[in-house]
């Protein structure tokens, strides 16, 4: 079965068809600028037009870098704040007459990681309960799993760190605070350590699972982490996003089936 995932970043946006039986991306991963001001309406209308939503008929899965409650964006991290308390499923549907399921775009990569990354069982060192799934861009988004479930929305990113008082942290540690900052890996992995580590004292995860745009680097960066927990770095990389999205769009139409099927 293939499904149409979308990943909302906050500059890019990426659309792939995904083989949702395999995690693999069935063609290659198209990106596009986010559109100047990053509204809704202009960010929507630039993935309508794309060719691969006009090629079926079936559920999309679409991740935004926001809460998202039935549908409905209820922060704007990094989007124009018109996206606040806007239906999205709905808005998005009506442009491609196709289904549309929205889900918080950290909560996405970290479905794409538990079921076909560095979340599956065997990928483990260790066996973890509790697991966070982390993605260093932007901003940083967080997915928590508890015995392999979701607890949605999780805001992670904008945990105040002792002794950073006029940044969250995000903003002390996110990947694009590297870039801009000119920091070196050394550098910017002790404030990656600084935001782990308080993540580690309030929730006491078993692992944590590291993605988004600095993860293709792992190699480079991960290493030089002390944190405590053992830290994994993600495996679909720039993929999961698009992946964890269809991922979303196929179990939320299994959810609608099994509740139809209860007398």
């Amino acid at each position: 079965m293939r499904r149409i995932g979308i990943d909302v970043g906050g500059s890019t946006l990426r659309i792939a068809e995904v083989d949702v039986a395999s995690g693999e991306c069935a063609g290659p991963v198209e990106s596009l600028p986010m559109p100047r001001g990053a509204k809704p309406e202009a960010v929507l209308a630039a993935l309508a037009a794309n060719p691969l939503l006009r090629s079926g008929t079936g559920p999309i899965g679409l991740g935004i870098p926001s809460v998202v409650e039935h549908g409905v964006a209820r922060t704007a991290a990094h989007l124009d704040a018109a996206w606040i308390g806007l239906d999205v499923a709905t808005a998005f549907t009506r442009l491609t007459l196709r289904p549309t399921v929205v889900i918080n775009d950290a909560d996405a990569a970290g479905l794409a990681e538990m079921r076909f990354g560095a979340g599956r069982v065997p990928a483990l060192r260790v066996p973890a309960r509790r697991i966070i799934v982390l993605t260093f861009g932007t901003g940083i988004g967080s997915a928590l799993f508890v015995d392999g479930r979701l607890w949605p929305n999780t805001e992670f990113g904008h945990l105040r760190l002792p002794g950073v008082d006029d940044v969250d942290g995000e903003g002390w540690a996110a990947a694009s605070v590297r870039t801009r900052l000119g920091l070196d890996w050394p550098t910017w992995v002790a404030r990656v350590d600084d935001y782990l580590q308080e993540l580690q004292r309030l929730l006491w995860p078993e692992a944590f699972i590291v993605g988004g745009a600095v993860s293709a680097q792992a190699a480079e960066w991960v290493p030089l982490l002390k944190c405590a927990v053992p830290v994994l770095p993600a495996v679909l990389r720039g993929q999961a996003g698009v992946v964890g999205a269809a991922l979303a769009a196929v179990d939320a139409a299994a959810a609608e089936d099994n509740e139809a099927r209860i007398p």
